[in-house]
Parts: structure tokens; sequence; C-alpha cells
């Protein structure tokens, strides 16, 4: 027998990523992450509620320095991750293979559509407070003056479908504009979404800004609904009853909610400027003329 031949494959774990590192969830938990065809491909971590309040915890440290950036500047390290998942490509396109059943031509249009997506939304960055943003008429000596500002700490249920392009169509929005995020991965599919973190961790965005947890999001968003330091949730990933549950929770602390769509997402039509303006507050200021 062949040196090579004898070799032991390495099966990997795919773990966490919360606050910029890749541990695995306190309770020790994890689950067999299977092919389109049934095939089993690695073990992932199962979060906890432990490892939801650590997230949660580590984007809200994180936001005061995301927030306080640029968006020139958060505009650039989106673009860098464009760049680090282009350079990935190939392995990107055999996960997307695996996860959905679909042709490696297929999946290397989804793929290069998410680096697209990243692109687009970085491109917006810096154009976004001038498009929301606005100069407001008023009766009296005064200036008075709108612009968009970000909410905080938004829970995303990442879709079920979709597990490369629709992960990064419902994350780039929420952060670009300053927002930080805790994503809970599609539980079918999470493979493409932990290693987008592995790509996350070395594109100079600071850690914290996005933190995945894969497993079930059944037993997770409701818990993050309900948190009181999460200032918004997209629902875009649950079904119609945990929808309902979250959006009872969120109105605890009048989160801000993002609704599940009704119907399929197609991720690849223009995603326009919703997913943005969902997660921002407007900021009104007044100022005396001549002062």
């Amino acid at each position: 027998m062949s040196e090579q031949a004898a070799r032991l494959a390495v099966r990997k774990t795919y773990k966490l990523f919360v606050g910029g590192a890749f541990p695995r969830s306190e309770s020790g938990r994890s689950y067999a992450v299977t092919s389109s065809k049934g095939d089993f491909l690695a073990n992932a971590a199962r979060a906890s509620r432990k490892d939801a309040r650590d997230a949660v915890s580590a984007a809200r440290k994180a936001f005061s320095k995301w927030s306080g950036a640029t968006a020139y500047n958060r505009g650039q390290i989106l673009y860098r991750v464009a760049e680090m998942l282009e350079g990935r490509r190939a392995q990107f396109v055999a996960e997307v293979v695996d996860a959905d059943g679909v042709s490696a031509k297929k999946a290397g249009e989804l793929v290069d559509a998410a680096v697209d997506r990243l692109v687009w939304y970085a491109g917006w960055s810096d154009k976004i407070g001038a498009v929301l943003g606005s100069a407001n008429p008023v009766a009296g000596p005064y200036f008075n003056l709108s612009s968009p500002e970000p909410t905080g700490v938004v829970a995303v249920v990442a879709p079920p479908m979709g597990p490369l392009l629709g992960l990064v169509s419902v994350i780039a929005p929420v952060i670009v504009t300053g927002n930080t995020c805790v994503v809970v991965a599609s539980e079918r599919a999470p493979l493409p979404a932990i290693t987008l973190a592995e790509v996350l961790a070395t594109s100079d965005l600071p850690g914290g800004v996005v933190n995945i947890l894969t497993g079930s999001a059944a037993e997770i968003a409701p818990w993050l609904a309900g948190h009181m330091d999460v200032n918004g949730i997209d629902l875009t990933g649950a079904d119609p009853e945990l929808a309902v549950t979250c959006e009872e929770l969120a109105a605890e602390n009048l989160k801000r909610v993002l609704r599940p769509p009704a119907g399929r997402v197609d991720w690849l039509a223009d995603p326009g400027i919703e997913r943005m303006s969902a997660f921002l507050e407007t900021k009104t200021v007044w100022h005396p003329i001549g002062v």
C-alpha cells in the first residue's frame, strides 16, 4: 500500500464564529452535515443559548468602533471581503454544489454573484446617507437636517436556501451601514457560512462585527428575539411559526423587525436599498440660522 493510499482524511469540525474567534459550542454539541444526496460532509457545532449570549456581547462590544468608522472605510473592508472570497472561489463552488445539488457551472454563477453583491454594497457605503438623509423645509429661522444612523446589534436568521448568496445578501446590508450582527446560519447547509467566517476573519473586519452561529434556528432565534441588547431582527430565514414567535418576543423592547418575504426569494435579483434602510434610525437636528 502506498503512503498516499494509507493516509487518513482529516475531517473538519466546523466551529462557531464569535468575536473574531472560532470556539466550539460551550455545550459540546455538534451535528452531522450531509450533502443534498445524503452523503456525510462534516460535523458542525450546535450553538446553545450561552453561545448566542456570547455572540450578542461580542457584537455590542464591536458596535462603537464599527459604527464610528467612516462609511468609506466600511466600504473598503467589504470590498476586501469580496477580494478574499474571490480567492477561495473553488472551495465555495464545491460547498454550494454539495449543499444545493446544482451543477458546478451554476454554483460558480452563484459564488460570482455573492462576490458581486459584496462589491455592490461596498459601493453604497458612502452613498446611502445622501439618499436617505435630507434637508427638511421648516417654518422658522432654522436649519433642519435628517441623517440615518445604525440601529445597533441586529440578529439575522439566514435563509435556508442560498447558503452563500442568500447569506451574503442578508449580512452585507446590515453591516455596511454600521450595524453589527449575530447570524443564525442555515441548519441544513451551514458549511458555506463558516467558510465565509474564515474569509471575514482575514479581511480586516473587526472581531465581533459579524458573529455566526450554526445549529437550530428554532432553538436560538427566539432567544435572540427576546434579548434586551438586540436592537433589530431579520427573519428572512424563519418559517411562519418561528416568525410569529420571534415578532412577539421582539416587541418587548421595540426591536426593528424585518419580516420574512412572502414567497421564494430570487437572490440573483437587484436587492435595492430596502435591506439597508430596514435597520437605520433617523436623527434630526435643528440649528438656528445665523448662530
